[in-house]
């Protein structure tokens, strides 16, 4: 199991003093769409040069073109990118295709996805790396979480890693980490406190309790 950090309201240098504060206690630093509509892939670059041990995600929710959005990403520095479950099977397909040439991996991001039994079961089968579900901040607003759709998931991948998104907090940590996820990932709940050093270090510790309870 792994922490990720969401980072969706920053600029570039913004983002790498913020990460530098909590880089400790994260295993996955995301740069989020708002990010990379407002700086571009250069976002991803700065902060794969910044942080090269730190496995960089892609929020690109790609939804066309998928090889080659997958193939720029990839060439920017991102680990890990994201394409939306609610695309059709030959973007997913030419994502995933792209992102083996890298060396990359895939990312699909659940939002919006109505009938979320039926899609896991075919996304599961056309060779991404990650399925993740994910309440939306409009729907967050409105009371929804992820956690229900998580379990559903989880019942049916049988070769994809799964991940979580929405509303995530410390004091909500544990109800998620009961769900077995392999990447919790996480925006406001760190970017949002305070002392965001001291909050990362207790969610990494709650996920690395998680990951020794069920080995």
């Amino acid at each position: 199991m792994e922490l990720q950090l969401a980072l969706d309201l920053v600029n570039i240098p913004e983002a790498i003093k913020l990460v530098r504060e909590v880089e400790k206690s994260i295993d996955v630093v995301e740069i989020g769409t708002p990010v990379i509509i407002n700086e571009g892939l250069r976002a991803v670059k700065e902060m794969k040069e910044a942080f090269p041990k730190l496995t960089v995600l892609a929020d690109l929710k790609i939804m066309d073109a998928g090889g080659y959005e997958v193939m720029k990403a990839s060439e920017a520095g991102a680990d890990i990118i994201t394409v939306l479950g609610a695309t059709d099977d030959a973007t997913i397909i030419g994502a995933v295709e792209e992102a083996k040439k890298h060396g990359t991996k895939i990312l699909v991001d659940m939002i919006n996805v109505k009938d979320i039994k039926k899609r896991t079961y075919e996304i599961d089968a056309l060779g991404v790396d990650y399925i993740c579900v994910h309440t939306g901040y409009d729907l967050q607003a409105v009371g929804e979480n992820s956690f229900e759709q998580l379990q559903i998931i989880k019942r049916i991948v049988k070769n994809a890693k799964t991940a979580v998104a929405g509303g995530i907090k410390l004091k909500t940590l544990p109800e998620v980490i009961q769900a077995e996820p392999d990447l919790v990932i996480v925006g406001g709940g760190i970017t949002g406190q305070e002392d965001k050093k001291d909050v990362a270090a207790q969610m990494q510790r709650l996920v690395k309790q998680g990951l020794v309870s069920q080995g």
